[in-house]
């Protein structure tokens, strides 16, 4: 961290006792992160699962707790929360009853009620809620949004495909994968989204595992969505056109190039843009912990996350899809 403007704020220096709750893939990873920040103590990982709670003490060394309480009893200025999304209405009201500063990964709750009503607890309580939306801190996607600036948008296309995933969730693609470029969309254009177009179908999962998504900004940007489960191999793609630009990133190999000076002739430049080598999910924590020490408004705000869930929402009850008749097509078909 660096020492400017320590002299008159030094207790910004002071040590934040941070714990994590949930210790799955994600959890763990906090935890990981976490336990390597200088100026940040990890007190400990909340898991009701032994087996949970033994992955997470090989990877950061840390205490492990069975329940929040336990936790809390120890002290802890922020927390984490990577727990399954239908706990995070609870553990976040929980959390901010205690005055404790919290990150949520996204989505920020099951519905946009809860979501709304984690923000108004947040915001009564006085503390810091940002939310997980890793995506913003891909070194790709800062550059993508660095390229864009002061430029007019006309269109964005982002791609997020890739296979079934392992761990079995009780959510399909649009809130698993799609709320990210929800996101970025709303976060790269400035702008609402006034317009909702969804196609959605489940071809071999139980909720939606395909899903082309389209969308107006109040601003007047057309943007679209393709994600699905059932590509062999990940793909993460986003593609911004701008009066004066054309910027393709790849999210994975983290590589952005622009095209730019446009001719009549239909020639053009093309240049690749410096992007930086930070782990998302360290730079996100480390924003995360400013927040909460500058009492700065958060890089997402809860108003963001829910902004993004009411989006996603509204694809899956505005899509003609229906599982139901869908399977029985497929039954019928069969017969």
């Amino acid at each position: 961290m660096s020492s400017k403007g320590a002299g008159h704020k030094a207790d910004l220096r002071q040590a934040l006792r941070v714990g994590v709750i949930g210790a799955g893939v994600m959890g763990s990873n906090h935890a990981r992160v976490l336990a390597g920040l200088p100026d940040v103590h990890l007190v400990g990982v909340v898991d009701p699962l032994p087996a949970h709670r033994s992955r997470v003490t090989e990877l950061a060394n840390c205490p492990t707790f069975e329940t929040l309480d336990q936790l809390a009893a120890e002290g802890v200025d922020a927390v984490t929360v990577a727990a399954p999304t239908h706990l995070h209405h609870e553990l976040a009201l929980a959390c901010i009853a205690r005055k404790v500063h919290l990150m949520v990964e996204k989505p920020i709750a099951s519905t946009v009620e809860e979501g709304k009503e984690i923000v108004t607890a947040a915001h009564r309580a006085g503390v810091t809620l940002m939310i997980g939306h890793v995506e913003r801190f891909n070194p790709a996607v800062a550059a993508i949004k660095k390229a864009i600036a002061g430029e007019d948008l006309l269109s964005i296309a982002i791609t997020r495909v890739g296979p079934f995933p392992p761990r079995m969730s009780n959510v399909g693609v649009v809130i698993d994968l799609a709320v990210h470029d929800i996101d970025l969309i709303r976060w790269f254009t400035e702008s609402d989204i006034v317009e909702v177009q969804p196609q959605l179908s489940s071809a071999v999962a139980e909720r939606e595992d395909i899903a082309l998504l389209q969308f107006r900004t109040a601003s007047g940007v057309l943007a679209h969505i393709n994600t699905n489960w059932l590509t062999p191999f990940k793909a993460r793609n986003v593609t911004v056109a701008t009066r004066g630009k054309y910027i393709m990133g790849d999210l994975l190999t983290r590589q952005v190039t622009e095209c730019f000076g446009f001719k009549p002739d239909g020639s053009y430049s093309m240049r690749h843009l410096p992007v930086g080598h930070d782990e998302p999910l360290r730079a996100e924590l480390i924003a995360f912990l400013h927040a909460v020490r500058s009492g700065t408004s958060p890089a997402v705000t809860g108003d963001e996350g829910v902004a993004s869930l009411a989006i996603a929402t509204q694809c899956l009850e505005t899509s003609s899809h229906r599982p139901a008749e869908a399977a029985a097509t497929k039954r019928r078909a069969a017969g």
